[in-house]
């Protein structure tokens, strides 16, 4: 190691520690210590409520998530309540022969329900999408539905926003990472992976059962906040299966006054999993800046609980932002790994078009599943507005572990994890395959954006 790169390494560990005393002093003033502070561990946060009886399904990529979406809404009884980060107007949520736009379908539902949708106003200087124009051009096209309600909320903090994805019809919820639009990139892709121009790999969880009044009512206390609107109470739905889930969120304090002081359970949910490894790690995600989370993987690479564990982490190759800094993350996991448990990859289509990971998902143990808005990196953990579920069904959890290992690695992976990282990942990143190594890894100049871009936009 040259000296340019012990410099950068010192500035960086000085910048993250700067960074994670922020937060932990934040926390602790707000009444969330207990997060970083301690060393909680296990399946649920004790911040929220667990719910039981539900039916938890994993739905992979647009094309299987979309449909089911479709079909609820063109059910609906009841209501249809959507929060998004964006939702286009002109959307089509399959690719049929004349698939109705969002618009359409949304209109058609509501001459049956009320309809009502939630999007972010945009940021207040077009320095990212969605702008604040395209926002209100959505807003007038949901309008002109008749009676579809669209309201846009300008509550972000600033540089950060309105990030959560969720759809209750009903007594169906919908919790995941996938938006109801095309901005940045193709949200329809498949297990297949087709060519395209930017495919996105994301996950949405289809929810029945009592968690999904969990559900209607955080968008119920938003909706009450920016549209002035009280909703019925939220019915709560009969059991419908045997999974226990908890709703978690990223509430910023000062946003809302239903949470004054914020709400961290899903940073508190990550902590509280990830400490508990003993064998397995899995994680898809757009994003790897967080240095709270990075920690606690370092931990896990240098003194590993069991002779079995390995992590496998998948990322994508360009982020659309941070790449350098998701890298410089990745070095130092790297570095640590002296016992070769980590596997780090992306995913390709036919003909090495890259497949653009925008999951949100995280795997522990075969026992612990997480999946929903948010990305591993400051703006989701502390800044923006998030919502994930989490559940400890095993069997939920190892089903769709399975599932997404056979779709990336296109073999029978149901040995033990550990051998299947061994045998199987490891000898698919050194030939053409549906995964490869995530190209070069920054260990100087890049490794500091991270902390810096936490100290400059954090509160």
């Amino acid at each position: 190691m040259g000296l340019l790169d012990v410099l950068d390494a010192r500035l960086g560990d000085g910048l993250e520690n700067m960074l994670c005393s922020h937060h932990t002093r934040r926390l602790r003033r707000l009444g969330w210590g207990e997060v970083l502070d301690g060393d909680g561990a296990g399946s649920f946060t004790p911040r929220r409520p667990v719910q039981h009886g539900n039916k938890i399904e994993v739905l992979i990529d647009g094309a299987s998530a979309f449909p089911a979406v479709a079909e609820a809404i063109e059910n609906a009884q009841k209501y249809v309540h959507i929060a998004n980060w964006h939702a286009s107007p002109d959307f089509r949520l399959t690719r049929e022969p004349g698939a109705p736009q969002l618009r359409e379908l949304l209109s058609a539902a509501a001459e049956r329900v009320p309809v009502r949708v939630l999007l972010w106003a945009g940021p207040p200087f077009p320095m990212f999408e969605p702008t604040r124009k395209r926002a209100l051009a959505a807003q007038k096209a949901f309008w002109e539905c008749g009676a579809v309600r669209c309201e846009l909320d300008a509550r972000e903090r600033t540089l950060h926003c309105h990030h959560e994805k969720i759809v209750i019809v009903d007594d169906v919820a919908f919790v995941g990472g996938l938006d109801m639009t095309a901005v940045e990139g193709d949200r329809h892709d498949s297990p297949e992976h087709p060519p395209r121009d930017l495919g996105w790999h994301d996950h949405v969880a289809k929810l029945e059962g009592p968690v999904v009044a969990e559900v209607a009512a955080h968008f119920a206390a938003r909706w009450l906040e920016i549209a002035g609107e009280t909703l019925p109470a939220p019915v709560v739905p009969p059991e419908a299966g045997s999974s226990s889930v908890q709703l978690v969120r990223t509430i910023p304090e000062k946003t809302y006054s239903f949470a004054p002081h914020g709400d961290f359970s899903l940073l508190d949910s990550y902590l509280r999993a990830l400490r508990s490894a003993e064998s397995l790690i899995y994680v898809e995600n757009q994003f790897l800046w967080s240095p709270e989370i990075t920690e606690v993987l370092l931990e896990k690479l240098s003194n590993p609980p069991t002779p079995e564990f390995r992590m496998v982490l998948l990322l994508p190759q360009k982020p659309s932002n941070g790449a350098d800094t998701t890298r410089g993350q990745l070095g130092r996991l790297i570095d640590a790994d002296t016992d070769k448990r980590l596997v780090a990859a992306t995913l390709v289509s036919h003909g090495d078009a890259p497949v653009y990971i925008h999951a949100k998902l995280a795997i522990v143990d075969d026992r612990w599943l997480t999946v929903g808005s948010a990305n591993l990196n400051e703006h989701s953990l502390f800044n923006d507005t998030e919502v994930n579920v989490v559940t400890d069904d095993p069997e939920v959890a190892r089903s769709t572990r399975l599932r997404l290992w056979t779709e990336h690695l296109g073999a029978d992976v149901s040995g033990p994890a550990h051998q299947v990282v061994d045998e199987i990942w490891r000898p698919a990143l050194e030939r053409p395959a549906r995964v490869t190594p995530l190209p070069g890894v920054s260990r100087r100049a890049g490794r500091l954006q991270g902390p810096l871009r936490g100290l400059l936009v954090d509160g």
